[in-house]
């Protein structure tokens, strides 16, 4: 027992000389006028200095003066590893004296770090100050007065009017993310996020995207607000249209994000939106037409590189007849009544359409030249109304994009996944997987000519084959190695766009689909079933007769029978029951004129359309006529003599007018009438053609332009 006080007495006299030492390990900033103080007077030494040299600099501002502002504010401030101070928050609601704050802090000259261990770190700070200024002990002389002729009581409130105080940064870490936010200054529109793919939106700034002389490239969309920021300034052309309200309430609904959030590197705004529609279809069996969409967004930045977009819709509606019709006429195996097209697959809901869905993508740019993306979405590859080569009027998919830019090119490559849904290829309930892989080359020729190579493949997860590898070579001809997995291995596609700038105010624009590279077929004059090729003619005119966002355009399509089928059940160009190209198939000529026309906040639209197509004449698509891009070519009616609109011969007439008014121009937030004329006439009547003819629908609208909805088949 004799031993133990021993042994107590040392571990207690270790345990001192320990606590000591972690002391002298920790060493406060250091001013140049503070080198030659003592260790024990340095901290005193740093916050005399500190508060000495910002109240002797701090001018009040007028505002606060005019106020006669008596009270507190606290600065909570670092001084860096570099010995750099550093402002983390200032607890105050005037904004110029924030300002003023900040102009002092910056003139502190630099100072030697803290340090633990004989290396450098952080030291945070929290330093009162009080108004008015002669308040504030400015220096230590004048403290020590204070101090030596006050009761103690006295001495302990001096001390706290002049203390800085040095805070834990561990303590504080949560509060300083908190204060670590700053006014949102738009960083969406410089970002990689995508402008989401309207064509009114995409209106707005199409025509300074295609002045002569500028080296756009404008066929491949969706593009990204860095894209299009050398072109066109969201951020001002927004500012021109804000509406002055001071209200949270008004700022938000005509002119913000509802949910705007930004720090040093990072960024994020979020928005509930929303698809409401209410109208009537003259010719229905039914009362009125809806659609009731509910969606939250989310957008941001986490860094200057990684981007983010995410939408989830939960939707339920009833549409016109027509459109009724042909969503049930693509419905999926599974008993789900019908695919909304454009959008999904729907469940029942009280007789009506219940059609979730959800969008989002990854977007990384680790260079001005790269740009990688991530999602499930859509893409559109085209200057025109239409594209022959990929749109967007299929449901989401899931994908993988690459876009690569230098000197006068630009060339995308896009990897996907799609589903086939009909019941012929449903095995174990579940849909057949099919993959797509296209690259796009985009070369701007000359300042106003521009050209550009599509080429795609489709091939199926056949002989466990899977995602081939072949395939994401990004500079490989894809119709070389279609031909070396088999001659039913893949569908290959081939195309050629081009555009041409007349002058700032005209282009023309235009593409050639070809889809069985057979020259003898396709010029022989036999009009072979092999002649599987379309094309596309169009027109731009900017501020037309001189009248500032007056547009006109008008376009023609054609496309021959069999295009995007296949001799292999799954390998058509589809997806969901729907085209990945054009709206109707196959078999089909149409012309379109469309002005739009944009006054502030107004906008409105024209849209009229003249075209013939050819529909099946039999449900299981045999006979197989070509127009239906899911029927089979072995099943076709003839090698030769296969004329445009064979089968049942239908002439298509569609006249569209839309006014609105852009209640947020931040979220695209918009209110709308629109009136939809149509008219379809088949030679022959209730011959597997069971879509309503006749069609006069108004629509009245509060939505937020996200996507394209097509009414137009």
């Amino acid at each position: 027992m004799r031993i133990l006080p021993v042994i107590l007495g040392a571990f207690l006299c270790l345990n001192v000389f320990s606590q000591n030492t972690l002391q002298e390990d920790e060493r406060f900033p250091v001013f140049a006028a503070c080198e030659n103080v003592e260790y024990a007077l340095q901290e005193d030494c740093f916050y005399t200095h500190v508060k000495s040299h910002v109240v002797s600099n701090l001018l009040l501002p007028e505002v606060v003066k005019q106020d006669d502002y008596r009270g507190k504010m606290t600065v909570l401030f670092e001084v860096t590893p570099e010995g750099d101070f550093k402002i983390i928050y200032i607890d105050t609601s005037y904004k110029e004296l924030i300002t003023e704050v900040e102009r002092v802090f910056a003139q502190l000259p630099k100072v030697k770090p803290a340090s633990y261990n004989g290396n450098a770190i952080f030291m945070q700070f929290r330093m009162p100050i009080y108004i008015p200024l002669d308040e504030n002990v400015a220096s230590e002389i004048d403290r020590k007065v204070i101090v030596n002729n006050t009761s103690k009581l006295k001495r302990d409130q001096a001390k706290r009017t002049y203390k800085v105080e040095k805070v834990n940064p561990l303590a504080k870490e949560f509060d300083s993310v908190g204060n670590s936010l700053v006014d949102y200054t738009n960083k969406q529109f410089a970002s990689h996020v995508n402008i989401p793919f309207s064509h009114e939106v995409y209106n707005r700034f199409d025509d300074e995207m295609n002045v002569v002389g500028t080296n756009a490239h404008t066929a491949s969309k969706p593009f990204l607000y860095s894209d299009v920021k050398p072109y066109y300034d969201f951020e001002q052309k927004n500012k021109e249209l804000d509406y002055k309200v001071n209200s949270w309430f008004g700022r938000k609904f005509f002119n913000e994000h509802l949910v705007q959030l930004q720090a040093e590197d990072y960024w994020l705004v979020a928005d509930v939106a929303a698809d409401l529609q209410i109208g009537k279809d003259f010719d229905a069996d039914f009362n009125s037409t809806y659609n009731n969409t509910r969606a939250a967004v989310i957008q941001g930045g986490i860094g200057e590189n990684l981007n983010f977009f995410a939408s989830v819709y939960e939707s339920q509606g009833r549409f016109a007849q027509y459109f009724n019709q042909y969503a049930e006429s693509i419905k999926p195996d599974g008993g789900n009544p019908a695919i909304i097209p454009g959008r999904g697959i729907a469940k029942d809901f009280d007789g009506d359409y219940d059609y979730p869905v959800a969008e989002g993508y990854l977007s990384y740019s680790p260079s001005k030249h790269f740009n990688f993306q991530f999602g499930h979405g859509k893409n559109f590859i085209g200057d025109g109304y239409r594209s022959l080569l990929l749109s967007d009027v299929a449901s989401p998919y899931p994908f993988f994009k690459m876009n690569t830019s230098f000197w006068k090119l630009k060339y995308t490559n896009t990897w996907m996944s799609m589903r086939d849904v009909r019941p012929e290829v449903t095995e174990s309930g579940s849909f057949r997987t099919k993959y797509v892989a296209n690259h796009y080359l985009s070369y701007n020729v000359t300042k106003r000519l521009n050209i550009g190579l599509f080429e795609s493949v489709i091939w199926e997860n056949d002989n466990e084959r899977g995602f081939d590898l072949n395939y994401l070579n990004p500079v490989i001809f894809y119709r070389a190695i279609e031909f070396s997995t088999g001659s039913r291995g893949g569908n290959a596609l081939i195309g050629l766009t081009g555009k041409y700038k007349w002058s700032n105010h005209f282009n023309t624009y235009g593409q050639l689909i070809i889809d069985e590279f057979s020259s003898s077929d396709i010029f022989g004059g036999q009009q072979s079933y092999k002649n599987k090729i379309g094309y596309q003619l169009g027109l731009k005119y900017f501020n037309a007769f001189n009248v500032d966002n007056l547009y006109f355009q008008v376009e023609f399509n054609q496309v021959r029978p069999y295009t995007y089928s296949h001799n292999e059940i799954t390998l058509n160009y589809g997806h969901n029951n729907q085209s990945l190209a054009h709206l109707w198939g196959a078999n089909f000529r149409e012309v379109i004129a469309i002005a739009r026309y944009k006054k502030d906040r107004f906008y409105g639209h024209l849209k009229f359309i003249v075209g013939k197509r050819g529909f099946e004449l039999e449900e299981d698509l045999d006979p197989f006529y070509g127009s239906d891009i899911y029927g089979n070519d072995e099943n076709r009616i003839s090698d030769n003599g296969n004329a445009l609109f064979q089968g049942n011969a239908a002439d298509f007439l569609y006249g569209e007018i839309e006014l609105g008014y852009i209640v947020n121009p931040a979220t695209n937030l918009k209110v709308y009438a629109n009136f939809i004329n149509r008219n379809i006439s088949a030679d022959l009547e209730n011959v597997n053609y069971n879509f309503q003819n006749n069609t006069s629908w108004i629509n009245f609208g509060f939505r937020t332009d996200l996507f394209n909805w097509y009414y137009d088949f």
